[in-house]
């Protein structure tokens, strides 16, 4: 049996053969049944799971319908939904509870969708494996004793291993995606604004984006068409073009559609297997009538340098706000002063605290511009290189990561090593560009992601390019060999 869509659980609902109370506490009970193996969820309230549960109950049975309607959510743990934790995977956090809705949580919860449980994460998001939680590592449904991908990992797990159609990770430069690519399900990395920042923790807040996680490309579009839309709470929020079109989502024509394949991606440190899976998915798309188009983004060797630069810079000044002073775990040290360095000292794990220091010294007086600026302006040139590749293809299509989900503990070691990981998926993030990424098929039995990236808010077509990838493939329903 394949993957359930979210179209087939809302068929359900809406014919009555469940009831959301129900389809509710039997993700409960996969839950429970499947947690001690995959530690992807961090907190639970069921009573209040169960009261949204019983509230869609009634509007269905007034004849409400809508595609999110009695739907459970899952969600990553540095989103706010009111009364559940926000721990953001950190001891620092302490207990604390969000006493507001997120905008993008505010207008699931407003279109019926049921939260259902908060995501395990690498701590404040930094991280590309699921290992940095202060709570322990996720692990990957398709082969426990492999990484699920970071620092979405909860969010991404829970769609991958069936609790919820839905999940809701965030992505700074690459957080969604690449555990998308490693556990075989979709994700989407919107433009830059296109979904409200409002009631998300910050960690870098020039690249930080909320990006949802789903079986299909056609169950993003209508997450993304509930949640997308200006926000007043949120002044670098945008207007998405085309967005009436995610609803019923339509997948595109491939004839005459311009691939571009950037020679920078395709290279050395690519494995065998990771590329054999792509040439022949992107052969299935060619046989299509899509033309395959080879490209340049010649300042791609300095995307890892660019984002650490930028994205730690960005850590030190947003993680100063958590001192122990207003809210989240204190120590009990005498003293202002050591109060607030003990808090943190015991707080923070070690790639916070080695974030923290290295954007701290990027930012000092003397370096800011050997390193900072510097970085801005690279930043702003691996953009151009973008503008200029779009003049000549409508998309672009890239590999995921050099390989396939790496063994638990074999790159901790060497932060170095870790951060290669994300080589592929920085650069749309340090452009603002939107990027989805499909499972694309298996290598050893485990799953490999295709990325495709658009130019700026033309989001809309590329999910259609999505769907009609999905539309020729079954990678996307294939289930994780799980036992309950």
């Amino acid at each position: 049996m394949g993957a359930m869509t979210l179209s087939d659980w809302q068929a359900k609902l809406e014919t009555g053969d469940l009831t959301s109370a129900s389809l509710t506490e039997g993700c409960f009970t996969r839950m429970n049944a499947l947690e001690p193996s995959l530690n992807a969820i961090l907190h639970v309230n069921q009573a209040l799971s169960l009261a949204a549960a019983e509230a869609a109950d009634l509007r269905l049975r007034r004849g409400d319908r809508g595609p999110l309607l009695g739907i459970p959510i899952v969600v990553k743990d540095n989103i706010n939904v009111t009364g559940m934790s926000l721990s953001q995977g950190s001891k620092i956090s302490g207990d604390f509870r969000a006493t507001y809705h997120a905008t993008v949580i505010q207008r699931l919860l407003d279109a019926g969708a049921v939260p259902l449980a908060k995501a395990n994460m690498d701590e404040f998001a930094m991280g590309s494996s699921g290992e940095y939680s202060a709570f322990g590592p996720t692990r990957n449904p398709w082969d426990l004793d492999r990484v699920p991908g970071g620092s979405s990992s909860g969010a991404v797990v829970a769609v991958s291993a069936g609790y919820a159609p839905l999940a809701l990770g965030t992505d700074t430069g690459g957080s969604v995606r690449l555990p998308a690519g490693f556990c075989g399900v979709s994700a989407l990395r919107p433009t830059y604004g296109v979904l409200s920042r409002y009631g998300v923790t910050a960690m870098a807040s020039s690249l930080d984006q909320v990006g949802p996680v789903a079986v299909s490309a056609k169950d993003l579009a209508t997450g993304l068409a509930l949640m997308a839309g200006r926000d007043p709470l949120d002044s670098t929020s945008l207007e998405l073009p085309r967005a009436d079109q995610l609803t019923g989502l339509r997948a595109a024509p491939l004839k005459g559609l311009r691939i571009g394949l950037p020679k920078e991606y395709f290279g050395e440190g690519l494995s065998a297997g990771v590329r054999g899976v792509l040439e022949t998915a992107l052969g299935r798309l060619a046989s299509e009538g899509a033309e395959l188009v080879e490209v340049s983004l010649p300042h791609t060797r300095f995307a890892i340098d660019t984002y650490y630069l930028i994205n730690t810079s960005e850590v030190s000044s947003n993680l100063s706000r958590f001192d122990g002073v207003r809210y989240g775990a204190r120590n009990t040290s005498e003293g202002l002063h050591s109060m607030i360095s003990s808090t943190r000292d015991e707080g923070f794990g070690p790639e916070a605290k080695r974030r923290i220091l290295l954007g701290a010294f990027c930012l000092s007086k003397g370096y800011y511009e050997a390193f900072y600026l510097k970085a801005l302006k690279v930043r702003t040139l691996i953009a151009q290189d973008f503008q200029k590749a779009f003049k000549n293809v409508d998309i672009i299509a890239t590999p995921l990561s050099p390989t396939t989900a790496f063994p638990i503990g074999s790159k901790t070691a060497s932060p170095l090593e870790m951060y290669l990981a994300d080589v592929f998926t920085v650069t749309m993030a340090l452009a603002a560009l939107p990027a989805l990424a499909v499972p694309a098929g298996f290598s050893d039995s485990l799953p490999v992601g295709l990325q495709l990236v658009g130019p700026s808010l033309s989001d809309v077509r590329l999910l259609e390019v999505g769907a009609a990838f999905q539309e020729l493939t079954d990678h996307h329903l294939r289930q994780p060999p799980l036992d309950i």
